[in-house]
């Protein structure tokens, strides 16, 4: 017995050693004898090898801005490609000579649903290979996808090449989940999160200038060769400076068994999965926006000029509420952020819904009312997010895949088909936004068991750090 657990209280010995200090009272001698005891009798219930004991740390030679920064470039490149398209929506339509008014939205819509499909793909491999790997692969799959567009001889063949950017595309949405997750877990992973959202959300305040910038200078195609040039330098990024993040102990083969049951972990566990099923409702409306916006401002409101100023205040809007919910979510935890955050949301869309049934609606009152409901998103996004992926550290990678999935396929079906109910009006656009509001509180309310605004602490499970708290 004194063979097997001798090791095993060298670990405890090892992780208890950073809170040593030069010189030991008689208190603090009893607390590290305590830290000590503890540590054997936590052990004890695992077997040697155990990674949970064993495991050391993987070196990580960027400091959390340089992260933070990454990240949100990485996520960046879908806003991008997404964002910048939007000015040239009208060039497209006309020089493919589309038959529809609302088939230009197809530009948008196609690509998002190629970051659907693709999110269920990259978890698996992620947890198998690295994060850094896959990274690598599917940028260069987005970078040539990109100038395949710009090459595409008519509108379906550019769609095709499109999803397929989409699909590649999607993997940097997982894998930033997952890299945050191997890092940081609980408010901090929602804090970090919601700072990269928030420097995230300054490539869709200038996204739509970019391009207005590139037509003025070049056609719309010209724009594909843009997305493809801030994809190559993104890619050099991530090669020459991100670490691997996985450890290697928690590499796992890809056996369909295992991804299946990872599934079901995620889609049982009803706190997680209805914060998926929320979130993808509250991302509706953003993306029911953004495939309409170009007709609402251009075509409805004839403010061509000032589109794209319109278009970067609410973008910034939700900058500033991520910005916001970044320093106050761990102060109040990202519940009761996200569910207030909720509840002004379903408020501000139910005040646009009237007026706008009404007939009361202009470009002003409308813009006034689209940037605090956009800034909700804001707030919902990082946490609804964070609080999903909180339960399944272990499986961090299919988890994440599975989520984005999910949260991406709910949120284009339903705002795709929003944005296509567009009639010269902005009624379908106000009355999908306050139907998805209302629908993901119902589903909140499930998810919470109807205990709303409640602060969840997780358990300390870390010996040590439970007798630290005695300190």
């Amino acid at each position: 017995m004194i063979h097997r657990i001798g090791p095993c209280v060298i670990a405890g010995e090892q992780l208890a050693k950073p809170y040593y200090r030069k010189e030991i009272s008689p208190i603090d001698h009893r607390v590290d004898t305590l830290l000590h005891i503890t540590s054997a009798i936590a052990t004890l219930s695992l077997p040697c090898h155990s990674a949970a004991v064993n495991k050391t740390a993987l070196p990580f030679p960027i400091g959390k801005t340089e992260l933070i920064i990454l990240m949100a470039s990485l996520m960046s490149l879908n806003a991008l490609a997404i964002d910048i398209m939007l000015p040239a929506l009208g060039l497209i339509s006309d020089d493919f000579g589309l038959p529809a008014l609302n088939d230009r939205q197809w530009v948008i819509s196609s690509y998002i649903f190629g970051m659907a499909f693709g999110a269920i793909l990259y978890g698996s491999l992620a947890d198998r290979y690295g994060r850094k790997p896959v990274l690598i692969v599917t940028m260069t799959i987005y970078i040539i996808f990109g100038l395949l567009c710009a090459f595409a001889p008519d509108y379906n063949l550019m769609l095709i090449a499109r999803f397929v950017q989409g699909l590649a595309a999607s993997a940097m949405g997982v894998l930033v989940n997952s890299i945050i997750r191997d890092r940081y877990q609980g408010d901090n992973m929602a804090r970090t999160m919601s700072t990269i959202m928030m420097v995230f959300m300054i490539v869709p305040i200038t996204a739509p200038m970019i391009g207005q910038f590139v037509l003025w200078f070049a056609p719309w195609r010209a724009i594909f060769w843009v997305l493809s040039a801030f994809g190559v330098g993104t890619l050099l990024w991530v090669w020459l400076r991100l670490p691997e993040t996985l450890h290697p102990d928690n590499k796992t083969p890809i056996k369909l068994h295992s991804v299946a049951s990872a599934w079901k972990q995620v889609i049982l566990n009803r706190g997680s999965f209805g914060h998926v099923i929320a979130s993808g409702l509250m991302m509706a409306p953003l993306f029911a926006y953004i495939a309409s916006a170009q007709q609402i401002f251009v075509d409805l409101f004839g403010a061509g000029d000032l589109f794209v100023f319109i278009f970067a205040l609410n973008a910034a809007a939700m900058s500033f509420c991520n910005f916001i919910n970044s320093r106050i979510v761990m102060r109040f935890g990202a519940r009761r952020v996200s569910q207030s955050a909720l509840l002004f949301f379903i408020a501000v869309s139910a005040i646009l819904w009237i007026i706008t049934a009404a007939g009361w609606t202009g470009i002003v009152l409308f813009t006034a009312l689209l940037i605090p409901a956009m800034g909700m998103v804001g707030f919902t996004g990082a946490n609804f997010s964070s609080i999903a992926m909180q339960p399944f550290g272990h499986i961090a990678g299919v988890a994440s895949s599975f989520q984005n999935f999910a949260r991406t396929s709910v949120s284009v079906t339903i705002g795709a088909a929003i944005g296509l109910q567009f009639n010269g009006s902005i009624l379908p656009l106000a009355i999908g936004f306050l139907i998805c509001g209302i629908c993901s509180l119902l589903v909140i309310f499930w998810a919470e068991e109807g205990k709303l605004f409640r602060r969840v602490q997780k358990p300390v499970t870390n010996p040590h750090l439970a007798a630290k708290k005695l300190i």
